[in-house]
This record gives C-alpha cells, sequence and structure tokens, in this order.
C-alpha cells in the first residue's frame, strides 16, 4: 500500500501495543516502523530500474528480517523509554508493527516475499495499492485517539478503526470472488478457451475489476462494473513469440519476465522492442497502439539491449482516470 496509510496502520497498530505506556509516542514509533519495510526504495536508487524492480517487497518485507530486527529495535526503544516499556513489550510492538505492513501489501496486486529468501510471492489482488475506503477510517480513528487521554477510550477507537478497515480488506475477497465468476461465466459463454485467469481491482475502488486471461496463443483483457448490465467483452493481444525471441537471453528480459510473474507480451514501435508488463492495466486500450501502465523500451548501447521504463505523464493519468470514472457506471 502508499507510504501514509502504511503510515497510519503502523501507528494504529503501535498504540494497540503500547498506547497504555507510551501514550502519543506511539505516532512517533509507529509512523517509522511503519515506514521500514518500504525503505528498498532507497536502495533501488543505486540500482538500474529493472534490479529495483525484483527488490522491491523482497527481503525488506521478508518474515525472517522481522523475527531478527525486531529483539534489536525493541532493546533500542526499551533504553530510550526507560521504565515505560520493557524489552518484550518493545519488541513485540515492533514485530506487530512490520508484519502488518506485510499482511496489508499481501492484499495488493504487486505482492510480497513474505518467506523471503523463497522466490514467490504471495499477491491476493483484491486491493489497489491507494484505496481511500481503507485509509479514511484508520485516519479518523488516529485523530479521535490524538485528542483523548483516556486510555480505554484510546483503545476503543483503535480497535474499532481497524475493525472497519480490516472489514473492508474481507469484503475486498468476497467481491473479488464475485468478479472472478462473472468473468468465469463470460469466457465459456463465448467459447474462450484458456489455462489461467487472474483478477484485479482498478484504481481507488472495488467496483470496477479487471481480468487477465491467458489462452494458447494471446492474453485477453476485460473489465466488468458491478453496475454492468451489458455482457462482459474482452479484447485479444497477440503474445508476439517472435518477437521475444529476438530478446532470448537478454539479461534485463529474463529480470522483467520473472517480475511480470510471466504476464507480458513483447510490441515492436519504431524498430524498437518493448516489454509490457499486463498485470497493471492499460493506460489507453487504442486497439493500433495500446499503451501499457508499465512499459519497458529496449535500448541499444556497447553493451547490448538495456530496458528503460517508458515515462508516464499526468495526461495519461487524468486520461486513465477518465476512464475508470466512466466504466464505473455501468455499460
Amino acid at each position: 500500500m502508499d507510504s501514509f496509510t502504511q503510515i497510519a496502520l503502523g501507528i494504529a497498530i503501535a498504540e494497540v501495543c503500547a498506547g497504555k505506556k507510551l501514550k502519543n509516542k506511539t505516532v512517533l514509533y509507529g509512523a517509522v516502523l511503519g515506514t521500514i519495510p518500504d525503505l528498498d526504495v532507497l536502495v533501488g536508487l543505486f540500482l538500474n530500474p529493472v534490479d529495483t524492480i525484483l527488490i522491491h517487497r523482497g527481503i525488506s518485507h521478508s518474515l525472517f528480517l522481522f523475527l531478527f530486527l525486531s529483539p534489536i529495535l525493541g532493546w533500542i526503544i526499551s533504553k530510550i523509554e526507560r521504565e515505560k516499556i520493557n524489552f518484550i513489550q518493545a519488541s513485540g510492538m515492533v514485530f506487530w508493527c512490520l508484519f502488518t505492513h506485510v499482511l496489508l501489501d499481501m492484499f495488493t496486486s504487486w505482492g510480497t516475499q513474505i518467506l523471503w529468501p523463497l522466490d514467490y510471492r504471495f499477491a491476493l489482488k483484491t486491493i489497489f495499492v491507494i484505496d481511500p475506503l481503507y485509509t479514511i477510517p484508520l485516519v479518523i480513528t488516529l485523530i479521535l485517539v490524538w485528542k483523548t487521554k483516556d486510555t480505554i477510550l484510546r483503545k476503543k477507537y483503535i480497535i474499532r478503526g481497524l475493525f472497519i478497515s480490516s472489514f473492508y480488506l474481507l469484503l475486498s475477497c468476497f467481491i473479488k470472488i464475485y468478479a472472478l465468476n462473472q468473468f468465469e461465466k463470460a469466457l465459456t459463454k463465448q467459447g474462450i478457451h484458456y489455462s489461467e485467469i487472474i483478477v484485479k481491482p482498478t484504481a481507488f475502488n472495488l467496483i470496477l475489476w479487471n481480468a487477465n486471461v491467458a489462452t494458447a496463443d494471446n492474453y485477453v483483457l476485460g473489465d466488468y462494473s458491478l453496475f454492468d448490465t451489458q455482457p462482459i467483452s474482452f479484447t485479444a493481444y497477440n503474445k508476439n513469440k517472435i518477437l521475444e525471441s529476438q530478446l532470448k537471453g537478454n539479461s534485463d528480459f529474463e529480470k522483467l519476465k520473472k517480475a511480470s510473474e510471466g504476464w507480458y507480451i513483447i510490441s515492436q514501435k519504431n524498430q524498437s522492442l518493448y516489454f509490457n508488463d499486463l498485470r497493471f492495466g492499460l493506460l489507453n486500450d487504442n486497439p493500433k497502439n495500446p499503451q501499457f501502465a508499465f512499459s519497458y523500451q529496449f535500448i541499444a548501447n556497447n553493451a547490448g539491449l538495456k530496458a528503460i521504463e517508458v515515462p508516464k505523464n499526468k495526461r495519461d493519468g487524468k486520461r486513465l482516470l477518465q476512464k475508470i470514472v466512466i466504466r464505473l457506471k455501468g455499460n
């Protein structure tokens, strides 16, 4: 999830674990601890763009790292807050702030390597990386907590806020199951035979959902709004295996292939090859020149072909939001 949401969650968890002892200092500790797993982005600043993708939500989101860090940071906090919180309590607060960060990230499309060093990324794909309806209850709760000194009332507010936000996550799972069922019925009715399907929400909502469908020769993309009255329509994109063969053995291509979990197509424009990650949808769905949200152009240099992310601009984002708002209303 976005950094602001993770900070809010971190403060809420710190308040549950140590609010009675640390009072409003839980804001400081919760914010810092809720941010720590995402510090891998700082490491990424010193790497090439492709390697940055591979390390994101890797070791920094590992359960094993948290088990190592928790007693160390817990000891430091217990020394700073001497006579307020002991080592066991501080270590518990650290662990739960870090662990809930990763649990929340697991609901997004990117996924996390919670069992690093295993390569597998756990991703439920039920919520977009930014969703105000998850974040707002937590923020309101924290405002109420900040305004009161009554420890019982503070905890009551926090539990209520976490319950509402957690219920929203649970609701997202049930809505995804329903959307998946609608896509599967549409594919069957239209005679589309497929080997794999992934379903995920669009930006900022749980109303409009996207589906990526793998068939023998194509990837088929479609969307479904809970308010739709017309059948789901799908658009096919050729896997372009011939173009892909031109990148065989290329280091950046192999890394991007791994990062995309196999959901990609290679396209060509103006003699350049492009790697398009299908998991995060389209910025525009022009049949002749589709633009994917995450696309990488292969540029020739002395070392061979290197992948450079295609930059996005504000107009792309504005266009995408307009499209989502229109589709949310149904067809």
